[in-house]
């Protein structure tokens, strides 16, 4: 198993308080596979269905953002690659 791999960046170095924080966090997995599953259903008499897919994600990343003042970050966005949190300082 391949070990994931994360690069973060806040949208700022240094926040007044209340100011809004995005942290941008990409992250990836090399053995991470996509895969489709296609299933067609045949009865007695040679008739097939419509092929149907099903997609799933063998082996899938959980990403977590905590901070040591317990602030709530919450998610904007995620596309499996990148993903965006908004706090507030």
């Amino acid at each position: 198993m391949a070990t994931p791999t994360v690069i973060a960046r806040l949208s700022a170095a240094v926040f007044a308080p209340g100011e809004q924080m995005l942290l941008t966090v990409t992250y990836s997995d090399a053995d991470t596979k996509p895969l489709t599953v296609t299933i067609v259903v045949t009865d007695a008499q040679g008739n097939s269905s419509a092929p149907v897919r099903a997609n799933v994600v063998i082996d899938p990343l959980t990403l977590v953002v905590t901070d040591d003042s317990g602030r709530t970050w919450a998610r904007v966005s995620d596309t499996g690659s990148v993903a965006v949190y908004r706090a507030v300082a």
